[in-house]
């Protein structure tokens, strides 16, 4: 068994949501120089709250123990996919995802929970602003500065209404292997989170 293992928490998709986004992959590519982007599967797709890293089996336990704290006191939520777009901008696009949105900032809420309930467990929080996305694809580093241009304006010029919903009751410690043909998502545990509301999936409606 190894000494560490690598780890984040996240928030799981619908299937249905899943398959769209798998689609508006498949769309994108064809406007797009061949094999620029490698593109996240289907089974690895998810919203990340917070990346662990590379952590020791002996920690495990407390970092559950803080996950299960953490969602007790977060709200159930509920979120919106819509929008396209790329970090860290379109003019030298690295990451292509599709945006989150939801009013009532209860994303920020859960994260901030966790955050502070894994702080004195040695896990410093991320100096960067929360921003919830899902990701799509991510740019290959032998594409030439032409092909990540044209990917860019290919990203800036298409427009994506809501192409689902997802309701959030519960968040994942999930474990990440990181293989040859790509990284293989493992649920270690999940926690309910203790409140709030519930709405329907939506349906896409067009990229």
């Amino acid at each position: 068994m190894p000494e560490s293992i690598r780890l984040f928490i996240a928030i799981a998709l619908t299937e249905e949501l899943k398959a769209v986004l798998t689609e508006i992959g498949r769309e994108l590519e064809a406007r797009i120089p061949p094999r620029i982007v490698r593109w996240v599967k289907p089974a690895a797709m998810h919203l990340t709250l917070v990346f662990l890293g590379e952590t020791p089996i002996s920690r495990l336990a407390a970092i559950k123990e803080a996950v299960g704290a953490a969602a007790a006191s977060s709200p159930h939520t509920s979120f919106r996919a819509v929008g396209l777009g790329c970090f860290p901008n379109p003019r030298r696009p690295r990451v292509i995802w599709v945006g989150v949105e939801e009013t009532a900032g209860d994303l920020p809420q859960i994260k901030e929970a966790l955050d502070r309930e894994l702080e004195p467990l040695g896990f410093r929080r991320e100096k960067r602003t929360f921003s919830p996305h899902l990701t799509l694809g991510r740019v290959d580093r032998r594409a030439s500065n032409h092909e990540v241009a044209e990917l860019g304006r290919v990203v800036e010029r298409a427009t994506l209404q809501e192409v689902g919903r997802v309701k959030v009751t519960q968040v994942h410690l999930i474990r990440s292997d990181l293989r040859p043909a790509g990284p293989v998502y493992t649920i270690l545990a999940s926690f309910p989170l203790a409140r709030g509301h519930e709405v329907t999936e939506g349906t896409r409606n067009g990229v």
